[in-house]
């Protein structure tokens, strides 16, 4: 079961990315298939009225924050009680021996091959997949508070069906990347107290004993990769945050339908989507703490630049056609490099 978990999400991670770098080869014979494959992907000012067939109002994006919101709490609550509960981190001695070997070369960092995992490494990896999903859940959050407050999207604002319906695919696939691994267990623990409650009643079930301050100092005894990926990931998301709140303030008046103005700013100095730069560099943190041992993150995050990276270069050719002293320095999304 567990397998099949993590194939099926691998198997959708690839199904998505290779139209996506297939589109994206310089060769004229792929153009039709490149405008197909960017007419699914193309929102708001880069959709043309003409192509408004099959769409949705692009303010629909709010449905992707509530389904990650409610998905990834239910899974960090859920996995983080499993852990608590179920897999308890050692004792800080037997940790230190155990992250010493990851730090000097150890055996499943940055190594897919996860099947000789010790008892220890197991609890460590649990523990893990809590880290990832709270830092999910930071994430997450705050987009829907954007979605709300921040952005004004135009009433003539669409999105392709297509876009919608993988926007709801990713919000629910990109958690479960985060513990496919050990989700199986985790479920099994769920249903099991679910089964325990419909048969002993409420009255007969024992106190739920959870002691917080225990379960983030088991947070606190994780590794390098993890305040290494934590602080890459505050970096993205600080820095999306103000791109975000650059390009709601362009919008401020709701009948401002069709003016767009160049923003300035933050990372819109360098790059003409820095919020998806910034995505990256989140998703980057994740892998990194992640450790790089799990295929399913790799392949997650290759989503996110495979699809960032197509939307970036459209945004950036509109840009040029609608600006004619659009500043030339710029670059797509990477800076000095696309």
């Amino acid at each position: 079961m567990g397998m099949g978990v993590v194939e099926v999400l691998r198997a959708a991670w690839i199904a998505g990315i290779l139209p996506m770098i297939i589109a994206s080869l310089p060769c004229s014979w792929l153009a039709s298939f490149h405008g197909v494959v960017l007419g699914f992907a193309k929102r708001g000012k880069i959709m043309q009225p003409a192509s408004y067939k099959f769409t949705v109002p692009q303010k629909f994006f709010c449905h992707f924050y509530v389904v990650a919101v409610v998905w990834t709490t239910l899974l960090l609550l859920t996995t983080w009680v499993y852990a608590y509960r179920m897999v308890p981190l050692v004792s800080e001695s037997d940790l230190y021996s155990t992250l010493t070997s990851q730090l000097t070369g150890g055996s499943y960092i940055f190594s897919f091959n996860k099947s000789r995992l010790t008892p220890v490494e197991h609890r460590y990896k649990v523990w893990q997949s809590v880290f990832l999903l709270l830092l999910l859940e930071v994430q997450v959050l705050r987009r829907l508070v954007e979605t709300i407050y921040v952005f004004n999207y135009s009433p003539s604002a669409r999105m392709h069906i297509f876009a919608y319906l993988s926007g709801l695919f990713f919000y629910t696939a990109a958690p479960l990347s985060l513990c496919g691994s050990y989700a199986p267990e985790v479920f099994n623990f769920a249903a099991n107290k679910v089964a325990e409650f419909i048969v002993k009643g409420r009255s007969r079930m024992p106190a739920i004993e959870f002691d917080l301050l225990e379960s983030v100092s088991s947070l606190l005894k994780l590794g390098w990769f993890q305040c290494i990926g934590a602080a890459i990931f505050l970096w993205g998301w600080i820095h999306q945050s103000r791109c975000h709140a650059i390009l709601g303030s362009l919008r401020e008046r709701r009948d401002q339908v069709d003016e767009y103005i160049v923003p300035h700013g933050d990372w819109f100095e360098i790059v003409s989507c820095p919020h998806y730069l910034a995505e990256i560099v989140i998703y980057a943190g994740l892998l990194i703490a992640s450790g790089g041992s799990d295929l399913t993150v790799w392949l997650l995050i290759g989503f996110v630049v495979a699809n960032l990276v197509l939307a970036a270069a459209e945004t950036h050719r509109w840009y040029h056609r609608k600006f004619d002293n659009y500043p030339s320095n710029r670059f797509a999304i990477i800076p000095y490099v696309c």
